[in-house]
């Protein structure tokens, strides 16, 4: 398959943006950490931390997978511009294969902070699917 420059540079906005959206989240949770207070917490504090551990695992990871992602993006343009459409094409297939990588382990991250909400929850004794009086 033969790809022309712009095509891999179609994804720079898109995996720009979703780099800061991976950042947005780190800082979020950091700033979370940086304010889990442990004489505060609840039985669930264990649980707490080691769900903040997964999470912060998993989003270093997505910058990883991403930040590679856009590197081999790069890479690839640098090889159609050299006529080495072969190469080109197979970097920028590793760099899609990244890129979906990055967007499954962000899909992961979602699915561990909505756990790490429904623990908050746990202690307001709020039967799930109930809207309180």
């Amino acid at each position: 398959m033969n790809i022309t420059l712009t095509t891999p540079a179609m994804l720079f906005p898109a995996i720009s943006l979703l780099l800061l959206a991976y950042t947005n989240r780190f800082l979020t949770l950091a700033s979370v950490i940086r304010n889990f207070d442990l004489q505060h917490q609840n039985d669930n504090a264990q649980a707490q931390i080691a769900n903040l551990r997964s999470r912060i695992i998993l989003i270093k990871r997505m910058q990883e997978a991403g930040a590679a992602s856009f590197f081999l993006c790069v890479l690839s343009m640098l090889a159609v511009y050299a006529d080495y459409q072969t190469v080109g094409s197979s970097i920028f297939a590793f760099s899609l294969v990244l890129l979906l990588y990055s967007l499954w382990l962000s899909v992961r991250e979602i699915r561990i902070s909505v756990q790490a909400l429904d623990m908050h929850l746990s202690h307001l004794n709020i039967p799930l699917g109930k809207k309180p009086k």
